[in-house]
């Protein structure tokens, strides 16, 4: 284990138990405790963890990892998930992607799709995005024509949020919106660590005609802090093969229909 996996790893164990003993990290991981110390001085030092004596906590209740940190997590699952949302856009639509390492992977499987160079006269497809990360790949893609949403920047991630995001998505309507969320429930809907995020997300999701969610199978049945929409205004959830049968058809009953990637 190298020591971004490493990083990600204590990141990922914070998240997931708000804390961490140095000693049990250092067991859990193979490497020494002072390994251990030294990387979450490190995480402290960008305000990633807060650290303790002998130890670390979360940095805020609604603990969300940065993009750059999130990337290399289950990036296998995330290309195939990328792969079969990005076969659900014609050319000529208007689709909304926010933030996420997810929807990030979409639009670069949109940018490389033979058919979306094609010369058509115009963009072979409309990109509304809140994220910064993304919006600045997809500029370079003549075929593209990328709109950026307008807000605050979060520390946390490149997503915009706030009042001037919602602004202007009160003007325009979509054709499909890929939504990457942090946890998706058959009851309790699709969630969000960030309140904004969640608020941004809403409306992207309403001014839709149709609404993807793209969630690996970890994050099905998990619960996060702010709910983005109720499971009945999302029409398609695209998974990984892992996801459970009984969660899957749960779904199902709810109207979703589910594609298994």
């Amino acid at each position: 284990m190298n020591r971004h996996e490493r990083l990600t790893a204590l990141l990922d164990m914070v998240g997931e138990r708000e804390k961490v003993d140095v000693e049990v990290s250092a067991g859990e991981l193979g490497v020494s405790p002072a390994t251990i110390r030294r990387d979450l001085d490190h995480l402290a030092g960008r305000n990633l963890v807060v650290r303790t004596r002998g130890g670390a906590v979360a940095s805020n209740v609604a603990y969300d990892l940065p993009l750059r940190h999130k990337a290399a997590r289950n990036a296998p699952e995330q290309q195939r998930i990328s792969a079969a949302a990005a076969r659900m856009v014609d050319p000529g639509m208007v689709v909304g992607l926010n933030g996420g390492t997810t929807s990030t992977e979409v639009g670069r499987a949109l940018a490389t799709r033979p058919d979306m160079g094609e010369p058509s006269g115009g963009p072979s497809l409309t990109v509304v995005t809140n994220a910064l990360n993304i919006a600045h790949e997809l500029a370079v893609r003549p075929n593209i024509k990328i709109v950026v949403t307008g807000g605050v920047a979060r520390q946390q991630s490149f997503d915009l949020s706030g009042p001037l995001s919602q602004l202007f998505l009160d003007q325009i309507s979509l054709d499909l919106v890929f939504l990457g969320v942090d946890a998706f429930d058959p009851v309790h809907g699709a969630q969000a660590h960030h309140e904004g995020d969640a608020s941004t997300n809403r409306l992207m999701a309403a001014r839709a005609r149709q609404v993807v969610v793209l969630a690996d199978s970890g994050k099905l049945g998990g619960h996060a802090f702010a709910k983005i929409c109720a499971t009945a205004d999302v029409d398609v959830l695209v998974t990984d093969g892992r996801a459970d049968p009984a969660r899957v058809h749960a779904f199902e009953e709810e109207g979703v229909r589910v594609v298994k990637a």
